[in-house]
Protein backbone atom coordinates (compact mmCIF):
# COMPACT_ATOMS: atom_id res chain seq x y z
CA UNK A 1 0.00 0.00 0.00
CA UNK A 2 1.07 3.36 -0.94
CA UNK A 3 2.75 5.06 1.72
CA UNK A 4 1.11 8.44 0.77
CA UNK A 5 -2.36 7.27 1.69
CA UNK A 6 -3.52 8.76 4.78
CA UNK A 7 -5.81 4.91 5.32
CA UNK A 8 -2.45 3.43 5.32
CA UNK A 9 -1.46 5.23 8.73
CA UNK A 10 -1.73 3.12 11.87
CA UNK A 11 -4.50 3.30 14.42
CA UNK A 12 -3.86 3.33 18.24
CA UNK A 13 -6.16 1.42 20.68
CA UNK A 14 -8.05 3.62 23.43
CA UNK A 15 -8.68 1.99 26.43
CA UNK A 16 -8.22 -1.28 25.50
CA UNK A 17 -10.69 -1.46 23.32
CA UNK A 18 -11.48 1.95 20.67
CA UNK A 19 -9.61 2.09 17.89
CA UNK A 20 -8.67 6.19 16.73
CA UNK A 21 -7.15 7.05 13.89
CA UNK A 22 -4.16 9.05 13.87
CA UNK A 23 -4.06 12.31 12.44
CA UNK A 24 -2.76 12.51 8.68
CA UNK A 25 1.09 12.77 8.31
CA UNK A 26 0.48 15.77 5.98
CA UNK A 27 -1.27 17.75 8.56
CA UNK A 28 1.26 20.41 9.93
CA UNK A 29 -0.39 21.09 13.49
CA UNK A 30 -0.28 17.79 14.58
CA UNK A 31 3.55 17.29 13.40
CA UNK A 32 4.30 20.53 15.28
CA UNK A 33 2.68 19.11 18.39
CA UNK A 34 5.51 16.01 18.10
CA UNK A 35 8.60 18.65 18.30
CA UNK A 36 10.11 19.17 21.08
CA UNK A 37 10.46 22.84 21.85
CA UNK A 38 13.34 24.12 23.45
CA UNK A 39 12.70 26.15 26.98
CA UNK A 40 12.85 29.42 27.44
CA UNK A 41 16.92 29.72 28.41
CA UNK A 42 18.01 28.27 25.02
CA UNK A 43 18.90 24.79 26.96
CA UNK A 44 17.41 21.47 25.78
CA UNK A 45 14.42 20.10 28.24
CA UNK A 46 16.16 17.17 28.37
CA UNK A 47 19.96 16.70 29.16
CA UNK A 48 20.51 12.83 29.40
CA UNK A 49 23.75 11.33 29.07
CA UNK A 50 23.94 9.29 25.51
CA UNK A 51 27.42 8.23 24.98
CA UNK A 52 30.38 8.26 27.48
CA UNK A 53 33.52 7.97 25.72
CA UNK A 54 36.43 6.86 28.10
CA UNK A 55 40.00 6.97 27.35
CA UNK A 56 39.55 5.49 23.83
CA UNK A 57 42.87 5.17 21.42
CA UNK A 58 42.08 3.91 17.75
CA UNK A 59 44.19 2.58 15.46
CA UNK A 60 44.00 3.18 11.67
CA UNK A 61 46.32 0.87 9.59
CA UNK A 62 48.53 0.11 12.54
CA UNK A 63 49.09 3.44 13.22
CA UNK A 64 47.46 4.82 15.89
CA UNK A 65 45.54 8.00 15.33
CA UNK A 66 43.81 8.89 18.27
CA UNK A 67 44.91 8.38 21.95
CA UNK A 68 43.16 8.56 25.50
CA UNK A 69 40.20 10.48 24.45
CA UNK A 70 37.72 11.28 26.88
CA UNK A 71 34.59 13.44 26.59
CA UNK A 72 30.67 12.82 26.80
CA UNK A 73 27.57 13.42 24.45
CA UNK A 74 24.26 14.55 25.96
CA UNK A 75 21.12 15.19 23.89
CA UNK A 76 20.61 17.97 22.35
CA UNK A 77 24.55 18.51 21.82
CA UNK A 78 25.49 19.38 18.34
CA UNK A 79 29.38 18.73 17.70
CA UNK A 80 31.24 19.52 15.05
CA UNK A 81 34.54 17.46 14.67
CA UNK A 82 37.25 19.00 12.28
CA UNK A 83 40.60 18.02 11.58
CA UNK A 84 43.25 17.35 9.31
CA UNK A 85 43.17 14.85 6.72
CA UNK A 86 43.79 11.50 8.39
CA UNK A 87 43.85 13.02 12.03
CA UNK A 88 41.27 10.01 12.96
CA UNK A 89 37.73 11.82 11.94
CA UNK A 90 36.12 8.75 10.16
CA UNK A 91 37.77 6.17 12.76
CA UNK A 92 36.50 7.76 15.60
CA UNK A 93 33.08 8.18 13.47
CA UNK A 94 33.59 4.10 12.94
CA UNK A 95 34.31 3.35 16.61
CA UNK A 96 31.12 5.34 17.72
CA UNK A 97 28.85 2.83 15.21
CA UNK A 98 30.50 -0.59 16.06
CA UNK A 99 32.47 -0.73 12.99
CA UNK A 100 35.38 -0.21 14.19
CA UNK A 101 37.22 -1.90 17.66
CA UNK A 102 38.97 0.58 19.98
CA UNK A 103 42.69 -0.04 20.81
CA UNK A 104 41.83 0.49 24.40
CA UNK A 105 39.69 2.39 26.07
CA UNK A 106 35.87 2.03 25.62
CA UNK A 107 31.95 3.78 24.50
CA UNK A 108 29.40 3.48 26.89
CA UNK A 109 25.86 4.27 25.60
CA UNK A 110 23.58 5.02 28.26
CA UNK A 111 19.78 4.79 27.06
CA UNK A 112 21.06 4.58 23.34
CA UNK A 113 21.93 1.25 21.30
CA UNK A 114 23.69 1.80 18.25
CA UNK A 115 20.90 0.49 16.01
CA UNK A 116 19.07 4.09 16.86
CA UNK A 117 22.13 6.16 15.64
CA UNK A 118 21.25 7.70 12.34
CA UNK A 119 23.98 7.57 9.90
CA UNK A 120 24.42 9.89 6.46
CA UNK A 121 27.59 8.61 5.58
CA UNK A 122 29.99 10.51 3.02
CA UNK A 123 28.41 10.69 -0.27
CA UNK A 124 29.95 8.29 -2.85
CA UNK A 125 30.11 8.67 -6.98
CA UNK A 126 28.11 4.86 -6.47
CA UNK A 127 25.04 6.60 -4.95
CA UNK A 128 24.53 9.42 -7.58
CA UNK A 129 23.40 6.38 -9.71
CA UNK A 130 21.41 4.12 -7.64
CA UNK A 131 18.42 2.60 -9.22
CA UNK A 132 15.61 3.07 -6.33
CA UNK A 133 12.68 5.55 -5.86
CA UNK A 134 12.80 8.31 -3.04
CA UNK A 135 10.37 6.75 -0.98
CA UNK A 136 12.13 3.51 -1.40
CA UNK A 137 15.56 4.58 -0.47
CA UNK A 138 13.58 6.64 2.85
CA UNK A 139 12.01 3.74 3.65
CA UNK A 140 15.14 1.24 3.85
CA UNK A 141 15.92 3.23 7.07
CA UNK A 142 13.49 1.45 8.84
CA UNK A 143 15.47 -2.24 8.30
CA UNK A 144 17.99 -1.68 10.92
CA UNK A 145 15.23 -1.96 13.73
CA UNK A 146 13.93 -4.67 12.61
CA UNK A 147 14.21 -8.08 14.61
CA UNK A 148 12.87 -10.40 12.30
CA UNK A 149 11.54 -10.59 9.00
CA UNK A 150 12.24 -6.75 7.06
CA UNK A 151 8.90 -6.61 6.06
CA UNK A 152 7.59 -2.73 6.21
CA UNK A 153 4.93 -1.95 8.65
CA UNK A 154 2.12 0.81 9.00
CA UNK A 155 4.50 2.90 11.49
CA UNK A 156 7.51 2.52 9.64
CA UNK A 157 5.60 3.85 6.13
CA UNK A 158 4.04 6.62 8.57
CA UNK A 159 7.98 7.41 10.10
CA UNK A 160 8.88 7.40 6.05
CA UNK A 161 6.65 9.89 5.32
CA UNK A 162 6.72 12.32 8.03
CA UNK A 163 11.00 12.56 7.48
CA UNK A 164 9.99 13.11 3.73
CA UNK A 165 7.78 16.19 4.96
CA UNK A 166 9.94 17.41 7.49
CA UNK A 167 13.00 17.39 4.74
CA UNK A 168 10.06 18.84 2.35
CA UNK A 169 10.59 16.06 -0.48
CA UNK A 170 7.40 14.45 -0.49
CA UNK A 171 6.51 15.56 -4.12
CA UNK A 172 9.47 13.87 -5.69
CA UNK A 173 9.04 11.06 -3.62
CA UNK A 174 7.92 9.07 -6.72
CA UNK A 175 11.13 9.64 -8.94
CA UNK A 176 14.23 8.43 -9.49
CA UNK A 177 17.14 9.05 -7.07
CA UNK A 178 19.98 9.36 -9.61
CA UNK A 179 17.71 12.03 -11.36
CA UNK A 180 17.73 14.37 -8.20
CA UNK A 181 20.32 16.91 -8.06
CA UNK A 182 23.19 16.98 -5.47
CA UNK A 183 21.23 18.51 -3.05
CA UNK A 184 18.28 16.38 -3.39
CA UNK A 185 20.05 13.34 -3.47
CA UNK A 186 21.59 14.75 0.27
CA UNK A 187 18.22 15.39 1.42
CA UNK A 188 17.08 12.14 0.40
CA UNK A 189 19.82 10.60 2.50
CA UNK A 190 19.11 12.69 5.75
CA UNK A 191 15.57 11.92 5.52
CA UNK A 192 16.66 7.92 5.69
CA UNK A 193 18.93 8.54 8.77
CA UNK A 194 16.43 9.81 10.26
CA UNK A 195 14.23 6.92 9.93
CA UNK A 196 16.53 5.07 11.78
CA UNK A 197 17.86 7.90 14.28
CA UNK A 198 16.34 8.03 17.71
CA UNK A 199 18.09 10.81 19.82
CA UNK A 200 21.77 10.91 17.59
CA UNK A 201 22.76 11.51 14.45
CA UNK A 202 26.23 11.23 12.67
CA UNK A 203 27.16 13.23 9.46
CA UNK A 204 29.75 12.48 7.49
CA UNK A 205 30.73 15.32 5.06
CA UNK A 206 26.76 16.25 4.48
CA UNK A 207 27.81 19.30 2.29
CA UNK A 208 31.03 18.15 0.77
CA UNK A 209 30.40 18.44 -3.45
CA UNK A 210 27.40 20.77 -2.53
CA UNK A 211 26.98 23.89 -4.41
CA UNK A 212 26.83 27.11 -2.22
CA UNK A 213 22.94 27.19 -1.70
CA UNK A 214 22.45 23.57 -1.48
CA UNK A 215 25.36 23.20 1.15
CA UNK A 216 24.14 26.28 3.07
CA UNK A 217 20.17 24.73 2.96
CA UNK A 218 22.15 21.38 4.03
CA UNK A 219 23.59 22.87 7.13
CA UNK A 220 19.99 24.78 8.02
CA UNK A 221 18.16 21.27 7.88
CA UNK A 222 20.64 20.02 10.47
CA UNK A 223 20.31 23.03 12.66
CA UNK A 224 16.56 22.85 12.45
CA UNK A 225 16.62 18.85 13.44
CA UNK A 226 18.65 19.28 16.12
CA UNK A 227 16.88 22.46 17.92
CA UNK A 228 13.06 21.50 17.16
CA UNK A 229 13.42 17.80 17.69
CA UNK A 230 16.66 18.02 20.25
CA UNK A 231 18.07 15.53 18.10
CA UNK A 232 22.10 15.22 19.13
CA UNK A 233 24.25 15.44 15.84
CA UNK A 234 27.60 14.84 15.54
CA UNK A 235 28.79 16.31 12.17
CA UNK A 236 32.38 15.25 10.60
CA UNK A 237 33.25 18.49 8.63
CA UNK A 238 35.87 20.24 6.58
CA UNK A 239 34.07 23.46 5.74
CA UNK A 240 35.10 25.01 9.24
CA UNK A 241 32.84 28.40 9.17
CA UNK A 242 29.61 26.67 7.78
CA UNK A 243 29.34 24.03 10.52
CA UNK A 244 30.24 25.91 13.31
CA UNK A 245 27.72 28.49 12.41
CA UNK A 246 25.31 26.13 14.26
CA UNK A 247 27.66 24.19 16.62
CA UNK A 248 27.46 23.77 20.55
CA UNK A 249 30.80 22.16 20.75
CA UNK A 250 33.96 21.88 18.50
CA UNK A 251 35.93 18.36 18.74
CA UNK A 252 39.20 19.25 17.08
CA UNK A 253 41.38 16.31 16.04
CA UNK A 254 45.02 16.96 14.79
CA UNK A 255 48.23 14.51 14.69
CA UNK A 256 49.61 15.78 17.86
CA UNK A 257 46.43 17.15 20.06
CA UNK A 258 42.94 16.18 20.67
CA UNK A 259 40.79 19.14 22.06
CA UNK A 260 36.67 19.60 23.13
CA UNK A 261 35.15 23.21 23.73
CA UNK A 262 32.78 24.70 23.54
CA UNK A 263 32.06 27.22 20.25
CA UNK A 264 32.29 30.02 21.90
CA UNK A 265 35.70 29.08 23.34
CA UNK A 266 36.88 27.53 19.76
CA UNK A 267 36.11 30.72 18.17
CA UNK A 268 37.64 33.18 20.45
CA UNK A 269 40.80 30.95 20.66
CA UNK A 270 41.34 30.80 17.31
CA UNK A 271 40.37 34.19 15.78
CA UNK A 272 37.37 32.30 13.69
CA UNK A 273 35.57 34.54 11.15
CA UNK A 274 32.49 32.81 11.98
CA UNK A 275 29.93 35.61 12.75
CA UNK A 276 28.60 35.47 16.51
CA UNK A 277 26.10 32.26 17.73
CA UNK A 278 22.41 32.68 17.18
CA UNK A 279 20.44 33.10 20.22
CA UNK A 280 18.67 29.52 20.66
CA UNK A 281 15.93 30.59 21.39
CA UNK A 282 15.08 32.59 18.38
CA UNK A 283 11.78 31.78 16.83
CA UNK A 284 10.43 30.77 14.11
CA UNK A 285 12.55 28.86 11.61
CA UNK A 286 16.14 28.67 12.51
CA UNK A 287 19.05 29.24 9.47
CA UNK A 288 17.91 29.38 6.19
CA UNK A 289 16.31 26.12 6.39
CA UNK A 290 12.53 26.27 4.16
CA UNK A 291 11.85 22.75 5.03
CA UNK A 292 9.69 23.24 7.88
CA UNK A 293 7.49 26.01 5.74
CA UNK A 294 7.02 22.89 3.86
CA UNK A 295 3.28 20.70 3.39
CA UNK A 296 3.59 17.46 1.54
CA UNK A 297 6.53 19.32 -0.07
CA UNK A 298 4.69 21.96 -1.27
CA UNK A 299 4.95 25.37 0.05
CA UNK A 300 2.31 26.95 2.29
CA UNK A 301 -0.06 29.53 0.75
Amino acid sequence: MSIFKNKALPEVKVNGKTKKKLPPATSWGHYRRLNRPYSTDGQPRDRRLLVEIKNLSLAYEGRTVISDLSFEIHSGDYICIIGENGSGKTTLMNALLGLKAPSSGEIVFHDLKRHQIGVLPQKTPVQNDFPALVSEIVLSGCVGKKTGPAFYNKGDKRRAFENMEKLGITSIAKQSFRALSGGQQQRVLLARALCAAEKLIVLDEPAASLDPKACSDMYSLIHDINMRENMTVIMVSHDIKGALEHATHVLQINKNSIQLSKKEDYVAAHECPVCAEKPRTEPAAYGNSDAYKYKGGEPDA
